[in-house]
């Protein structure tokens, strides 16, 4: 099997790909984008607009946080949390609910050790496989 083969079996047989994330298969392409992983998050001064890509691991909407959705990002460094306002949410709708993976286009928040991204874009991003995120529980 080709790496992204075994990396597609693991994902279907056991919902994890310890030796091939998927975003890992199309990090050249995302790097000609300027997309950033997790890990070089820690380098733009908050503030800068971003670029990040990767799986979606959990997309929530608590009742208190009056119809912003926090959603998050997993690529082959770690986690990214993307804050999607009520707004941004309506205009990329079914990107947001639907979409596997995404490339997401933001500002850049630091604060307290915490990365987070707020977008003003979202766009499917074509992935050779992914799981299915954890949604609004």
């Amino acid at each position: 099997m080709t790496p992204v083969e075994e990396a597609v079996a693991d994902l279907w047989a056991t919902g994890v790909s310890p030796d091939g994330h998927p975003t890992i298969f199309i990090r050249d392409e995302l790097g000609k984008l300027g997309v950033l992983t997790s890990a070089q998050l820690w380098d733009p001064e908050p503030g800068s607009i971003v670029r990040v890509a990767g799986v979606v691991t959990h997309r929530q909407r608590p009742m208190t946080a009056q119809g912003v959705t926090f959603l998050n990002l997993e690529d082959e460094t770690g986690l990214i949390n993307v804050v999607i306002s009520k707004g941004c949410w309506a205009r990329f709708r079914k990107v947001a609910r639907e979409a596997p993976a995404m490339l997401i286009r933001g500002r850049l928040e630091r604060s307290e050790g915490v990365v987070n991204i707020v977008a003003d874009h979202l766009a499917p991003l074509p992935v050779p496989a992914a799981v299915k995120s954890r949604d609004f529980r």
